[in-house]
């Protein structure tokens, strides 16, 4: 009979620690899912910046030639992503689209192409706001007074990139900080859920003269082991999630550098711990103080 008991006793810890080890596993998952979306919209937002666009048009007695000596040397300018030359037949396939209708703008200017070869750029993410496109604009027409005639882009789009992603990333900050505050709530709980099954053998450990460090030891430190493994699970679910979004969405790629993931382990390992650590300790308080009475 005995050793039956102990046996649904042992059967009813593992079933208690595996149910918090999920517990806290799937709370982690949600907070390491908005962590990951904030690297991800960074992601998406430097991906957004760079690829705005500039175009310089130049003089009219400049030759292909002369222009492509230019995009050569802004090449090498550490301002810029990529820079391209933009051929006549180019510019018109993109202004006027491939097939019939090309042949339709030509036949309105008589088979001659209006467009004028150009070279067009991207700038790097650091440089694609409104003070940095600015600033290369001056330096492009300082460099280049006799050749360019012009550098235009288009800065309402400069403007709603940066506006936009501001906007859109303090509302998931604002979210993170309402998930973690529920989170730390939910960890608590299960957590003192699992203590309250084990309340009289912590109890009965310091009735029979065991200190209260004694007693808190093994809880600390499965408390501890409960993080990491919890840590360990929720940053598996990401990955998988990541993987899969990646594989499932074709205009936008969500480029995670190793860094990334390390940040992002780390942050959910130490959050993890510290909940796990914390909602422990304050319950093991708890029930170290309570009265023989009050624990029915």
């Amino acid at each position: 009979m005995s050793s039956r008991a102990e046996k649904y006793n042992k059967r009813g810890l593992r079933t208690s620690y595996v149910s918090t080890v999920i517990g806290i596993s799937l709370v982690l998952f949600m907070i390491g899912l908005v962590l990951g979306g904030v690297l991800a919209l960074e992601s998406v937002h430097k991906q957004a910046k760079e690829n705005l666009q500039g175009d310089l048009f130049f003089k009219s007695e400049l030759n292909e030639a002369d222009i492509k000596q230019i995009e050569q040397e802004l090449k090498t300018w550490p301002e810029f992503k990529e820079v391209f030359f933009v051929s006549p037949e180019r510019a018109i396939e993109e202004f006027s689209g491939a097939g019939e209708e090309t042949n339709e703008v030509l036949a309105i200017f008589e088979g001659e192409n209006p467009l004028p070869p150009t070279v067009g750029y991207k700038p790097k993410a650091e440089h694609a706001n409104k003070r940095g496109m600015h600033l290369i604009r001056e330096k492009i027409l300082a460099h280049y007074p006799e050749e360019i005639d012009e550098v235009y882009y288009d800065a309402a789009s400069v403007e709603n990139v940066n506006l936009g992603f501001r906007q859109f990333a303090f509302l998931i900050l604002l979210v993170a900080a309402l998930l973690i505050v529920v989170a730390v709530a939910m960890i608590n709980n299960t957590i003192r859920l699992a203590l309250y099954s084990k309340r009289f053998t912590i109890k009965t450990m310091q009735l029979v003269g065991a200190n209260s460090r004694f007693i808190r030891r093994p809880f600390i430190i499965q408390s501890i082991f409960q993080g990491i493994v919890s840590a360990v699970i929720g940053m598996a679910l990401l990955m998988s999630l990541f993987y899969v979004l990646n594989n499932l969405l074709d205009n936008i790629e969500i480029d995670f550098r190793f860094m990334d993931f390390i940040y992002l382990f780390a942050g959910i390992l130490g959050i993890g711990i510290i909940i796990s650590l914390l909602s422990t300790w304050i319950a093991l308080n708890k029930y170290l103080r309570m009265k023989l009475d009050d624990l029915y």
